[in-house]
């Protein structure tokens, strides 16, 4: 199974001024971004555990000060959701109430449906009984209503138009794995033509390969690809490091299976990032056994400040 999740969250943790810009821009244009905005996932995630509604995909609670003249600061709530989910309304509902009565404070609640099915849009839960009348209509983005809008989005400077080209390329692939390598490479290559700086198209060709997943034979011949592109434009969207890294986890990985692939390439990342302090994490994540949890810490490695960064990623 695709993991969107893992690649999602880490694209709404590092862009997500440019994610309200194209999916809200009215909030945009309403926050005072010069004052930053503090994420608040570990309290969401609280009010979660005590009201688990249906299963999660993505969820983010950012809390931002508005350009109003008075001090006043509200939280964005959004929910990124997969596949279709009967409780999804009802949950959207549950955790604005419920962060409302834990903060005292406004709570745009936003929905992102990343599903394949263009009649699945909720949009409002509610009831009402006896005079009483109780609900929520939140904004919803549907990702599928942007495949028309192809060429806009790989002209736009914003870099999460990146993020949903990969997740639409990632959906409408998901029985032509051959077809996913070439509409992979030609994001990567859309990155190069865009003009961005070599961070930004570094961080964008992280989270693209993360989400389009490709079988190891593909992985490996499109590795190859990336690096003849590299050597014809003189520029690096991979590290020597995380080269040797992919490279040591592909070929471990044919030989071994894929989570021994992935757990030699996290050591390889690991030596040359960390050296001997990130090695002593070797013996936990020999014992993760889920292959979704050993992909995301492989491609959390290059972001982490310290091992204990990447700790959080099994222990929470």
């Amino acid at each position: 199974m695709t993991d969107y999740d893992s690649p999602w969250k880490e694209a709404l943790e590092i862009y997500f001024q440019p994610f309200l810009e194209l999916f809200c821009p009215q909030a945009h244009a309403e926050i005072d971004w010069s004052r930053g905005s503090e994420s608040l996932d570990k309290e969401l995630q609280k009010i979660v555990r005590e009201a688990e509604l249906g299963r999660r995909f993505v969820d983010k609670l950012v809390k931002v000060w508005l350009k109003s003249g008075r001090e006043q600061w509200v939280l964005v709530h959004v929910e990124v959701q997969a596949s279709e989910d009967a409780d999804f309304a009802q949950r959207m509902y549950v955790y604005n109430y419920r962060l409302f009565d834990r903060y005292n404070r406004e709570v745009a609640s936003l929905a992102i449906l990343g599903d394949d099915n263009p009649r699945w849009r909720p949009e409002s839960y509610g009831y009402r009984r006896w005079g009483t009348e109780v609900g929520i209509r939140f904004p919803v983005a549907k990702l599928l209503d942007y495949l028309p809008r192809r060429q806009e989005l790989e002209e736009s400077p914003n870099p999460f138009a990146t993020i949903v080209l990969a997740h639409l390329d990632t959906l409408e692939t998901r029985r032509d794995q051959h077809e996913r390598k070439n509409r992979k490479f030609r994001l990567i290559k859309g990155l190069f033509e865009r003009g961005w700086d070599a961070e930004q198209m570094r961080q964008l060709f992280r989270l693209i390969d993360w989400m389009m997943e490709l079988p190891r034979d593909l992985a490996g011949t499109f590795l190859e690809e990336i690096k003849q592109y590299e050597e014809k434009k003189k520029m690096v969207f991979i590290t020597t490091p995380e080269r040797i890294g992919l490279e040591r986890g592909l070929s471990q990985g044919l030989s071994q299976g894929l989570s021994q692939g992935r757990i030699e390439g996290i050591e390889a990342l690991l030596r040359l990032k960390f050296g001997e302090s990130g090695l002593r994490l070797m013996p936990e994540i020999r014992a993760i056994e889920e292959n979704e949890k050993l992909e995301a810490i492989l491609h959390s490695i290059e972001a982490a400040v310290s091992p204990e960064d990447l700790q959080r990623i099994w222990r929470g």
